[in-house]
């Protein structure tokens, strides 16, 4: 029960620091915005392409929450290493707190801001066109925040590490960038060059997109619907390890 209410405290101390700033909230949406109404519309000419299932819409919004969920954590670190500096995380770990719930209380926090984003999203899509059941939109959530609580614990971890943005920033981009590229967030992999879907075959954010995108068209039976699932869970799990262990590391 500690370690609940530990990381209740942590995520209350972050959540009214992200209310306090909540341009910061928008900003981070931006992106995905201006990627939906500018480049979502170019779509539309091309979604009768061999290899698009579904309409263009239901093909790029997934990817658009993918992306969210992804970009929305990994950026995260950079907020702890100004809590660092500032001396911040030093009093908090000579309280009595779990030391585990000092990142995961952050993580909460990034996960309710990326999930109010995603709503904010997936509004704007409906005003544009976008249709699905009503249970997508609902998984479609799910899945943004796993994917956000993993990437948050991994960025919050990194920065733990290097205590420098100028070291997190070309590590987050270097890991961001082939993410992006091999994962079909933009554009289905399936009409891609073979080598290139093979290659993505090796990017688990491919089958988490492939997964949003056939719960999307109401497939929720096909089978990567379950893998995209469970490879989203693993990396939660895999994520919280390493973020628990690299701040045990790190203050020792």
């Amino acid at each position: 029960m500690t370690f609940f209410r530990d990381t209740w405290i942590i995520f209350s101390r972050s959540m009214r620091l992200s209310l306090r700033q909540p341009l910061w909230v928008l900003i981070g949406l931006l992106q995905p915005i201006l990627y939906l109404t500018l480049f979502g519309p170019l779509l539309q000419n091309i979604a009768a392409t061999s290899g698009f299932q579904g309409d263009a819409w239901q093909v790029f919004v997934p990817g658009l929450l993918v992306q969210l969920g992804i970009f929305g954590g990994l950026f995260v670190g950079f907020g702890i290493i100004a809590e660092w500096r500032s001396g911040v995380i030093d009093r908090q770990l000579v309280t009595p707190a779990a030391r585990t719930s000092i990142i995961a209380g952050r993580t909460l926090r990034d996960v309710v801001v990326i999930s109010v984003q995603a709503i904010v999203l997936v509004g704007c899509a409906y005003l544009l066109g976008l249709r699905v059941p009503p249970a997508a939109l609902l998984i479609g959530l799910v899945l943004v925040a796993l994917l956000g609580a993993a990437f948050s614990f991994i960025s919050n971890a990194i920065g733990i590490a290097t205590k420098s943005e100028d070291a997190l920033a070309p590590l987050v981009n270097t890991l961001a960038l082939p993410i992006l590229l091999l994962s079909g967030i933009l554009l289905p992999m399936n009409i891609a060059p073979r080598w290139l879907q093979i290659a993505s075959d090796f990017n688990p954010f491919k089958h988490i997109v492939e997964a949003l995108r056939a719960v999307f068209r109401g497939d929720f039976t096909n089978p990567i619907v379950w893998i995209g699932a469970l490879l989203a869970v693993v990396l939660v799990v895999l994520g919280a390890w390493v973020g628990a262990r690299t701040l045990t590391a790190q203050t020792r």
